[in-house]
């Protein structure tokens, strides 16, 4: 693992990495920056994250080109209907001696991307259950130990409905964060299609390799914070759970239920991460904030009233802010 003569050093270390790998992100993906800079966060915090957008948002050319920027290795699973669990985990064969050998699925890289999750039956989504939280896989009572770093990067398409397999609770929460990806400004899309309609390829180079990575993961979780920050963010979990001491008046009006306590957890260290990816030290209440939304909308559950009165997932946690 890297080692860094100072805590110090190493942030500064992180944070110019950062940068890099936005540069390099950038020669592809025109804006999109927060999704980027989330996408890393939960990298460096040893989550996973699900990106929510309609067809053509780039979301998987954007995770391809993360993926090119980090040493590591990396499978795309697209998930279909017809999909089986061990499509992804992997089976048992006869070799050529007629002795049982596992074969590894495409679950064994550090980088996993899970393409339109939601179109595949529970029971093989509920393949990845183990690996996301285990960081490793069961068959045939043998366990098999996942390469760290490993990262499950969701993608899902919020139309067409029809045919799909919404996420079980149990799953969603296993992702640190759930980021919805907005159509590009008309500057943007202007840059896209100048740059995707010529004959040139973006070269991007490698920025971190697994060991550097493994080191900054590490880091993250030594980053010291303050009480006070703590509090906060255990504060704002506590507001989203109706009926409970604490709770927010929207939570009691318009949530059916709110965030567990795996929310508080992952509020305090996207917020370490978060103030290291903006060059500080130690975080403060502005970075918990920061991190709200994507950890929060998904573990959260709107009651029908909230639904007849248009209220937002988004819109409750802005106004709990």
């Amino acid at each position: 693992m890297k080692k860094f003569s100072s805590e110090v050093e190493a942030a500064d270390s992180l944070y110019q990495a950062f940068q890099n790998l936005k540069k390099e992100v950038g020669k592809v993906i025109v804006g999109q920056e927060e999704v980027v800079r989330l996408l890393l966060t939960s990298i460096f915090c040893q989550g996973h994250s699900l990106l929510i957008g309609v067809p053509g948002l780039a979301k998987t050319k954007l995770i391809q080109t993360l993926s090119s920027t980090l040493n590591l290795s990396y499978n795309r699973i697209q998930f279909t209907p017809d999909l089986m669990p061990s499509d992804i985990l992997g089976s048992e064969t006869l070799d050529k001696d007629r002795n049982f050998k596992f074969v590894k699925g495409p679950v064994f890289a550090n980088i996993v991307l899970a393409d339109e999750i939601n179109r595949t039956p529970p029971k093989t989504q509920a393949a990845l259950l183990e690996s996301m939280q285990e960081y490793s896989v069961t068959i045939a009572g043998q366990v098999f130990k996942l390469e760290r770093p490993f990262f499950v990067l969701a993608t899902q398409n919020p139309i067409e409905q029809e045919g799909t397999y919404p996420l079980p609770e149990a799953q969603l929460d296993r992702f640190m964060f759930n980021i919805y990806l907005d159509y590009p400004a008309y500057a943007e899309e202007v840059n896209i299609i100048k740059n995707t309609t010529n004959d040139e390829e973006p070269v991007v180079r490698q920025i971190l390799a697994a060991d550097e990575i493994l080191a900054y993961q590490h880091l993250v979780r030594r980053v010291p914070i303050a009480d006070n920050v703590v509090e906060y963010a255990v504060r704002l979990v506590h507001k989203t759970r109706p009926g409970r001491e604490g709770a927010h008046q929207l939570a009691n009006d318009y949530l059916e239920w709110g965030a567990g306590p795996r929310a508080s957890q992952n509020l305090v260290l996207a917020a370490k991460c978060n103030a290291l990816l903006r060059g500080k030290y130690s975080p403060d209440i502005e970075d918990v904030k920061a991190v709200a939304k994507p950890i929060l909308r998904h573990r959260v559950v709107r009651n029908f009233k909230a639904d007849a009165e248009g209220y937002t997932i988004d819109r409750i946690i802005e106004e709990m802010l």
